[in-house]
C-alpha cells in the first residue's frame, strides 16, 4: 500500500495573480502602469522563485552573536546566513527603500512613487524572511534626512548611501528607540547625549530592543545631557555601527569590527520574526551625529521616520494577508476531503471568501497610506498632510489586527499540517503577531489618534471622506451605512473634542479607532471603482459596519475574493 503524500501547491504569481493590486496601480498611476507592471513582474518572479528559497534557508539558521574572534578581541559580530543576505541584496537592486528618492521614479510617476513602493513591498514583503523591516527602518531613515532641519554635510554623506540601489554601497539603518525603562513611554527614555566639542556627540546608555542590528547605522534617540523636559525634548542621532565609519576607531581596525562605544549584550530569542537580528545595545561614549538642532526638541522630526515606518508596518500586514490567502487558496484547490476538493466545499468558500474581504480592505487602508505620504512628499499636499496624520495610525492598528486574525484562520485551513513548524505555515501566525507590537502597540496608536483628533482637528477629513463616498457609492447598502457610520463617527469625536481626558473617552479609545479605520476601508473600497473593489464594500461594510454574518454572500463570491 502506497503512502499518501499531500503536496503543498505553490501559489500563483504574486503580482499576476493579484488582481486587486494591478486595478490598484491602474486607479493611481493613470495609465502610466507599464514600467511599474514591468519592476513589478521582476520582482515577483524572483520572490516566487530564488528569493522564496533565500527565505526558507534564513528562517532555518536564525542569526548567531559571535562575540570573540579566535584571538579572544570583542568583535560582535552578527553571523547571518546566505538566503538574508540574498534578500538584503534583492531590496537594494529593486529599489524597495529608494525608490521614493529616486529622481528618475518621481519624475515618472511623480506622488505615485510611493504608490509603486507600496506595490513592490507587496510582493517582497510576505516571503522576505522579515527583511522588510531593515527596509522600513532605511526607509524612513532617509525620509529623516531629507527634512529641511538636517545639516546638508550629515545628509550629503549618509543619504546617498541609504538610497543607493548598488549592494556594494547601499546601506541598511535601524532604528534603536525602546528602553527597558519606559518602552513606549519616551519620556523615561535614559540614554544620554554628551557633545564633544566638533559638532559630533558621545552616546551613554542601554536600548531594549533593536531590530537589525547588522544595519550599518542606526537611529537613535537620546536626551541631550542636561535637558529635561519629558519626551519632546528627545533627539534622533545617526550612530555608526562599524569602525569603518566611526572617527572614533583605531588605526588599522577591521572595517567591520563594532564602532567604539557599541556594544552587543544578547540577540533576541523572539516569538516570530526569526531571521531578523534583534538585539539589545550597550552605548558607551559612541560616536553619533545630531539629526537637526540638539537644542530644540527633536521628538518631532523622530516622527517623521516613525511615521514611514508604520505605514510599511501596514504594508507588511496587507502582504501578508494576501499571501497567506494565496497559499491557502492553493491548497483549498488541491486537498481532496469527503469526495471532492476542499475549494468546493461551501463552508470552506465562506471562510476564504471571507479572508479575502479582510485582506481588500487592508490593501485598500495601507494602499491609501501611500498614496498621501507621496502627495504629501512631492507635491507639498497640505490637505494630505493632514489625512495622514490620522490615517497612518489607523492604517497601521487596523491592519496589523486584522493581520493576527488572518494568520490565525490560514493556519486552521490546513489543519494539523498549519501546526507543524517544517511545513513554513506557523511562521504565518508567528511573524505577524509583532505587527501590533512594533511601530506602537494598538492602545499607543489609539491614543495617538485621539490626540490629533483633539490637537489638529484631524477627524474632519476622514468625515469628509466618508460623506463623499457615502453620497457617491452605487450600492444603497454602503451608502446608507456609510452614511449611519458617519454620523455615529461625528458624534463620537465630539465628545472627544468636549473633554478629551474623560475617562470614558480615554476608555474607548481603541474601539473609536477601530470604527474609524473600518469606516475608512468601506469607503476606500467603495470609492475605487473596481468590480472586484465593489463586491469586497459591499461585505465589508456589512461585516464591519452593520455587524453582519457574511458567510453565504462570501461563498458565492469566494471566487472573485480570493482573485
Amino acid at each position: 500500500m502506497s503512502r499518501f503524500i499531500q503536496a503543498m501547491p505553490d501559489p500563483p504569481d504574486p503580482h499576476t495573480g493579484d488582481p486587486l493590486l494591478r486595478s490598484w496601480l491602474r486607479c493611481h498611476l493613470d495609465g502610466d502602469g507599464r514600467t511599474a507592471g514591468s519592476r513589478l513582474a521582476d520582482l515577483a518572479a524572483e520572490a516566487a522563485g530564488p528569493l522564496r528559497e533565500a527565505h526558507r534557508q534564513a528562517e532555518a539558521r536564525p542569526p548567531e552573536l559571535v562575540r570573540y574572534d579566535p584571538w579572544g578581541a570583542r568583535i560582535d559580530h552578527i553571523d547571518t546566513p546566505a538566503g538574508w543576505q540574498a534578500h538584503r541584496e534583492a531590496a537594494v537592486r529593486h529599489s524597495l527603500a529608494a525608490l521614493p528618492y529616486l529622481p528618475g521614479a518621481r519624475e515618472q510617476w511623480g506622488a505615485g512613487a510611493r504608490v509603486v513602493q507600496h506595490a513592490l513591498l507587496h510582493i517582497y514583503g510576505p516571503e522576505s524572511a522579515t527583511y522588510s523591516c531593515p527596509v522600513a527602518m532605511t526607509d524612513g531613515a532617509a525620509a529623516l534626512l531629507t527634512h529641511p532641519e538636517i545639516d546638508s554635510p550629515v545628509r550629503e554623506r549618509w543619504l546617498p548611501r541609504l538610497i543607493s540601489t548598488d549592494p556594494d554601497t547601499a546601506i541598511a539603518s535601524g532604528q534603536w528607540m525602546t528602553e527597558a525603562s519606559g518602552g513606549s513611554d519616551l519620556a523615561r527614555a535614559a540614554t544620554t547625549a554628551v557633545p564633544a566639542g566638533d559638532g559630533s556627540w558621545r552616546l551613554h546608555g542601554d536600548k531594549w530592543f533593536c531590530s537589525a542590528i547588522d544595519a550599518e547605522v542606526a537611529v537613535a534617540l537620546a536626551r541631550p545631557e542636561g535637558v529635561e523636559g519629558g519626551s519632546r525634548v528627545l533627539v534622533p542621532f545617526l550612530v555608526p555601527r562599524y569602525a569603518a565609519d566611526s572617527p572614533l576607531s583605531r588605526p588599522g581596525e577591521h572595517p567591520r569590527a563594532p564602532a567604539p562605544g557599541v556594544r552587543v549584550h544578547r540577540l533576541k530569542d523572539k516569538l516570530g520574526t526569526r531571521a531578523l537580528p534583534t538585539a539589545e545595545v550597550g552605548l558607551d561614549g559612541a560616536y553619533a551625529l545630531p539629526l537637526g538642532d540638539p537644542y530644540q526638541p527633536g521628538l518631532v522630526r523622530m516622527m517623521t521616520l516613525v511615521r514611514v515606518a508604520r505605514l510599511h508596518n501596514a504594508a507588511a500586514a496587507a502582504g501578508g494577508m494576501r499571501r497567506g490567502l494565496a497559499y491557502a487558496c492553493a491548497y483549498a484547490g488541491s486537498r481532496q476531503v469527503a469526495g471532492g476538493r476542499l475549494a468546493a466545499s461551501p463552508l470552506h468558500r465562506a471562510t476564504l471568501g471571507t479572508l479575502g474581504v479582510d485582506t481588500a480592505g487592508a490593501f485598500a487602508l495601507a494602499g491609501h497610506a501611500f498614496a498621501l505620504l507621496g502627495r504629501v512628499e512631492v507635491d507639498g499636499d497640505a490637505d494630505a498632510e493632514a489625512e495622514l496624520r490620522i490615517v497612518a495610525p489607523l492604517a497601521k492598528l487596523a491592519t496589523a489586527r486584522l493581520s493576527v486574525a488572518a494568520a490565525s484562520e490560514y493556519l486552521e485551513c490546513f489543519g494539523g499540517a498549519g501546526y507543524v513548524e517544517d511545513t513554513g505555515i506557523p511562521r504565518l501566525l508567528r511573524d505577524a503577531q509583532v505587527l501590533p507590537i512594533w511601530e506602537g502597540t494598538t492602545n499607543v496608536l489609539a491614543l495617538d489618534v485621539l490626540r490629533a483628533v483633539v490637537r489638529e482637528d484631524a477627524g474632519k477629513r476622514l468625515l469628509a471622506r466618508l460623506d463623499r463616498t457615502a453620497e457617491e457609492a452605487a450600492a444603497p447598502q454602503v451608502s446608507d451605512t456609510l452614511a449611519a457610520a458617519a454620523g455615529d463617527l461625528r458624534r463620537a469625536l465630539a465628545a472627544v473634542a468636549a473633554d478629551p481626558y474623560a475617562d470614558a473617552v480615554v476608555a474607548g479609545a481603541r474601539g473609536l479607532a477601530l470604527r474609524m479605520a473600518y469606516a475608512l476601508a468601506a469607503a476606500l473600497l467603495a470609492g475605487w471603482g473596481d468590480e472586484v473593489a465593489d463586491v469586497a464594500a459591499q461585505l465589508w461594510t456589512r461585516r464591519w459596519l452593520a455587524g453582519e454574518d457574511i458567510a453565504v454572500a462570501a461563498h458565492q463570491q469566494s471566487d472573485a475574493l480570493c482573485g
